[in-house]
């Protein structure tokens, strides 16, 4: 869908890469643009490291990408940078503020001189701010640890630098979407992400639940502010989880379970009555649910749709997919992987020598 998008990475870690990635699923050219000598910070994140000694985290976030290394200290790289800037479709970049001009990019003039250019900035909390942007730090001061955790416990972080991937996917929809408005008006445009407002944007209807009712949300654990069953529960041999979403569901539950007392209670046939008996709701089933394995369980309520599933680990649920230890998790989007990730300038040659021909197809 994007072939002959040429994209230009300029960004390192996490979100810009992720962002670029799936630029490149989606068909673009990327040339992924490292410092010499170590390469993209994430290249060290480990362990694991795999036989070639690429970190999985590095190898997580780059397939599809062309590498080269370049120092934008250096006269003749930063030349370099600009011959691909000048053919370039889109530029990523997550420096800090000033990095770019310290280095002799001044922003304003180069999409003045390339009035076709998309040039997507990522920062950690805006345009204005000079702190780096860490996903554990965001998620600290955006609201997320807060809310995460159990009820009397800690606050807790998400297991994924989800901020962090939230905002590199955040970056992808405004770049197509500014390739979307340059096919109308042919020109491109400067859009800019922040982790802090993307992690913001993704506290939905908590944001939403503390807006319109003043109060401070709350941790709720495996639980759920405002559906009531909709959590974890132990079944005599593993965890499962159940997610009634509405008041039918809730009564093909209570029949599944063999809970007809319960299920025929007129106090619970609303969410909101069922919210108001949560402690008896929830403990009446944890008693009953304990009493057989979540196999059991699964296939009865399976049976009677309501929604509901077993905790599996990673490996367990990656043994469903398309998964792979060079390339990673197959593409999430309509893509295919076309190239594993590169090992650090292994397309340097080439790039410097051709430029965006580098993708030309070999005849």
């Amino acid at each position: 869908m994007l072939k002959s998008v040429n994209v230009l990475d300029l960004s390192r870690v996490l979100a810009g890469p992720l962002a670029t990635m799936l630029l490149g699923d989606l068909g673009a050219n990327v040339v992924k643009v490292e410092r010499p000598g170590s390469g993209d910070d994430t290249r060290g994140w480990g362990p694991p490291f795999d036989a070639a000694g690429e970190s999985a985290y590095y190898l997580s976030v780059n397939r599809n990408k062309k590498s080269l290394a370049a120092d934008l200290g250096d006269p003749s790289d930063r030349e370099l940078i600009r011959s691909l800037i000048a053919s370039a479709d889109v530029v990523v970049d997550n420096f800090k503020r000033g990095m770019l001009a310290k280095n002799g990019f001044d922003l304003a003039a180069l999409l003045a001189e390339h009035p076709q250019l998309v040039w997507c900035t990522i920062t950690g909390f805006g345009p204005e701010s000079d702190r780096a942007g860490y996903d554990f730090v965001v998620q600290a001061e955006q609201g997320w640890m807060a809310i995460t955790g159990d009820e009397n416990g800690a606050p807790m972080k998400v297991g994924v630098a989800l901020a962090d991937v939230v905002a590199g996917k955040d970056a992808c929809i405004a770049i197509l979407a500014a390739l979307v408005a340059r096919g109308r008006t042919g020109r491109g445009r400067h859009v800019t992400v922040s982790l802090a407002a993307s992690a913001s944007a993704a506290l939905v209807n908590v944001a939403q639940n503390a807006l319109v009712s003043g109060e401070e949300p709350r941790r709720w654990g495996n639980g759920h502010p405002n559906l009531v069953p909709y959590q974890l529960f132990e079944a005599s041999d593993r965890a499962l989880v159940i997610a009634v979403g509405n008041d039918a569901q809730w009564g093909a539950c209570a029949r599944a379970l063999g809970l007809h007392t319960l299920g025929a209670d007129p106090r619970l046939l609303t969410n909101a009555g069922r919210i108001a008996e949560r402690g008896r709701v929830i403990a009446t089933m944890t008693a009953r649910i304990a009493e057989r394995s979540a196999a059991t369980w699964i296939a009865a309520l399976d049976r009677a749709g309501v929604p509901c599933g077993v905790v599996r680990t990673v490996l367990e649920s990656l043994r469903d997919i398309d998964a792979s230890a060079a390339t990673g998790v197959s593409p999430s989007v309509p893509g295919t992987v076309r190239m594993p990730p590169p090992k650090l300038d292994e397309h340097g040659m080439e790039i410097r020598a051709h430029g965006w021909n580098a993708f030309a197809p070999v005849r």
